[in-house]
């Protein structure tokens, strides 16, 4: 079933959104070589805890930190760990944060230090990507809209887009329907409605868009060993267009 948001619904959202934007922008300040995941994931968690919300994924499904981080080859789900951060690296940090009953969630990649020219170039197309899925995300369009600009900007680049991973809607659970593809044809799937609300979050890998899965259960990684990079922010469908709840 599609739960359709109200306005005052959405607000909250946003305000959910913001204290995780928040987080994101002093995560960035953060991230240099040395340091380790661990403690990105220790902060993050402190700073939502003060700022009154909870981290969402703690403890979903027994996954057992505040954040994921997918490191390099990891195209999501990582674990949180004490590995040094080297330069060169480059590091995705995904959150769901809780405020005041409501949901939001975002995704993003950042360079350790200096990169070279291909994680550079993966890091600038998934961004891209996603903000052309995002484009798409407006009343009356389907689905297949959304999938399709991503799918067609992130291929043109010469970069795949993972199949195994995709978006969803969010509200007052962290996983609602429909799930949100990444690719596929235009003019398909569900019609878009205002008051909907859903994850963008392309995972683009520079190598073959298959993966699999470390023995810890959670941690996907590419099956080529090849760098993959992720963007994700929760988006509103609204009539004057997509409100991204989650702008930094």
């Amino acid at each position: 079933m599609i739960v359709i948001k109200t306005k005052e619904q959405i607000a909250k959202m946003h305000r959910a959104g913001q204290l995780l934007a928040a987080c994101h922008r002093e995560i960035a300040k953060r991230i240099r070589p040395g340091v380790t995941t661990r403690e990105i994931d220790e902060f993050a968690e402190a700073f939502v805890i003060a700022g009154g919300g909870t981290m969402e994924q703690k403890g979903y499904h027994g996954y057992p930190y505040a954040t994921c981080a997918s490191i390099n080859d990891v195209i999501c789900h990582g674990f949180p760990g004490e590995r040094a951060l080297a330069d060169g690296d480059i590091v995705c940090i995904d959150m769901v944060v809780r405020l005041d009953g409501w949901l939001a969630d975002s995704a993003w990649s950042y360079a350790v230090g200096t990169v070279g020219p291909e994680a550079k170039k993966l890091l600038e197309v998934t961004e891209t990507s996603m903000y052309k899925g995002i484009e798409q995300a407006i009343a009356g369009n389907r689905l297949g809209d959304v999938s399709h600009a991503i799918q067609k900007y992130a291929e043109a680049q010469g970069f795949s887009v993972v199949r195994d991973f995709v978006g969803h809607a969010i509200g007052e659970e962290m996983h609602e329907e429909p799930q949100v593809p990444h690719y596929g044809p235009p003019g398909l799937g569900v019609r878009l409605k205002e008051g909907m609300v859903i994850t963008i979050e392309p995972m683009i890998n520079a190598g073959t868009y298959h993966s699999k899965i470390d023995a810890d259960g959670w941690t996907a990684r590419t099956v080529d060993g090849k760098l993959s990079a992720q963007y994700e922010h929760t988006v509103a469908i609204t009539a004057e267009g997509p409100l991204i709840l989650t702008k930094q």
